[in-house]
């Protein structure tokens, strides 16, 4: 009987182009994190549910609950983690007798969030992380080096202009404090649905909470203040506003404007609007728009923690940065059609003169692998037409023919683009550099 396949919304699954596409993507982020001095970890998709609640951002109402069919009376003990941060914390608590402080981890893994599937966000997506955590204090210049970081990544993707939005929580926290503000956490979350509801609905929901007429109108006008260079310092001080935490902060985003503009110049932008959800963030935050839609949102977010990691004796200080690697894909390649220069690794086809002579194509398929070119033997000793048609469908871009198939020539290998047809041996033969692998391809582009 004939099951019907019904799609489930808020997941990727790429076809195979699109899917080494993905994968080049990845390999790119992994290469520079390791090239920055980043270890790679794993960590369990579960955690304890009481781990992942309570962490802002309506977590708790996203968190996939996992609990065995046969026992469905039973409440959900364990979830499935919405972000890889929390995952990590604990795992430096689990682990930390064994690490090596400062530790500078990356981490590329799947995550899940129970929340509806709309553009740009998914029930299960990967992202691809990098943290630095240290033991009872972290210097303050790990929240500029992680921007390096990302903008060594993107220079390496066809991503287009983008701007790594950054703020640090100290100012807006100094800000309300100073302007008479009780509820800080509260006022940032408001805030931080700037972009959702506009100015005027986020002061409703300050004057809903308490907040006056006058410091609603300050806190938007915080806001506000975005800037390439320090010029925001000027500005926050013509507010009118003072507190201690206040001058912190600034002094602390100013050093990580400076440091930005220097070795990344045109890249960050000091934008004090910018407040994440998580309420574990107690420094920089950091948010990444594409500059062509910065309204799809966020493609690169992270911040620092001060208190997530702690055993009680000891705290962990860490600030950590991640790349929303689908979220990112579903524009690059869903919206935007980037894909691979092929739909399969393979870069030379070794033809099959008849059955009989299988043997002589597989030893030559064996001699080019070893020699770390992706090569297969084609399937069938069919004409070699359509040999090389079987070879063109699938964007491999060489086809080798042995002994006999070559007219008694020796081997010859055939480049299919341009129609060169050469002389060459097993033990020697390399195809150039740029073949050798697929590519990124970009519509109305060529491999990038």
């Amino acid at each position: 009987m004939a099951t019907k396949v019904t799609p489930i919304s808020g997941f990727q699954e790429w076809l195979p182009a699109d899917r080494i596409a993905e994968q080049i993507v990845l390999d790119t982020i992994r290469e520079v994190f390791e090239l920055h001095g980043f270890a790679s970890i794993n960590t369990r998709a579960m955690e304890t549910v009481e781990r992942l609640a309570g962490q802002g951002e309506d977590a708790d109402k996203e968190i996939y609950g996992i609990r065995r069919l046969a026992d469905p009376s039973g409440a959900a003990e364990l979830g499935l983690h919405f972000d890889l941060t929390v995952p990590f914390a604990r795992y430096v608590l689990e682990n930390a007798g064994k690490l090596t402080f400062p530790f500078r981890r990356y981490q590329i893994q799947p995550a899940w969030r129970g929340e509806r599937p709309q553009r740009g966000r998914y029930r299960e997506f990967l992202q691809a992380d990098i943290d630095i955590i240290d033991v009872g204090s972290l210097p303050d210049h790990y929240e500029a080096e992680l921007l390096l970081v990302v903008a060594d990544v993107f220079a390496r993707l066809p991503i287009g202009d983008y701007r790594i939005h950054v703020n640090d929580r100290k100012i807006c926290e100094g800000f309300y404090r100073g302007l008479g503000i009780e509820d800080v956490i509260g006022t940032l979350r408001v805030v931080d649905k700037l972009d959702k509801i506009g100015a005027d609905g986020v002061r409703k929901l300050l004057l809903e909470a308490g907040c006056t007429d006058e410091q609603a109108t300050q806190c938007l006008a915080l806001a506000e203040i975005s800037t390439a260079d320090t010029g925001f310092v000027d500005q926050v001080r013509a507010l009118g506003v003072t507190h201690e935490l206040l001058d912190e902060g600034l002094a602390k985003l100013a050093a990580i404007i400076e440091v930005a503009n220097e070795h990344a110049p045109g890249v960050v932008v000091a934008d004090l609007r910018i407040a994440r959800g998580l309420d574990y963030y107690t420094g920089t935050v950091y948010e990444t728009m594409l500059e062509r839609e910065p309204g799809y949102g966020s493609i690169c977010s992270g911040g620092r923690y001060d208190a997530l990691a702690t055993d009680g004796k000891r705290t962990f200080p860490g600030v950590g940065i991640s790349i929303g690697v689908s979220r990112l894909l579903g524009k690059l390649i869903t919206e935007e059609g980037l894909t691979a220069s092929r739909e399969t690794p393979v870069a030379v086809l070794v033809a099959v003169n008849d059955e009989e002579s299988r043997r002589d194509s597989m030893r030559v398929a064996t001699a080019l692998r070893s020699r770390g070119i992706p090569t297969l033997v084609a399937p069938k000793a069919a004409k070699f037409g359509k040999q090389i048609q079987f070879a063109d469908r699938r964007g491999i871009p060489f086809v080798w023919f042995t002994g006999a198939g070559a007219d008694e020539k020796g081997d010859q290998v055939k480049d299919l683009r341009s129609g060169d047809q050469v002389s060459a041996d097993s033990g020697s033969w390399a195809p150039p550099e740029a073949d050798l692998r697929p590519s990124l391809v970009l519509p109305e582009s060529d491999a990038t």
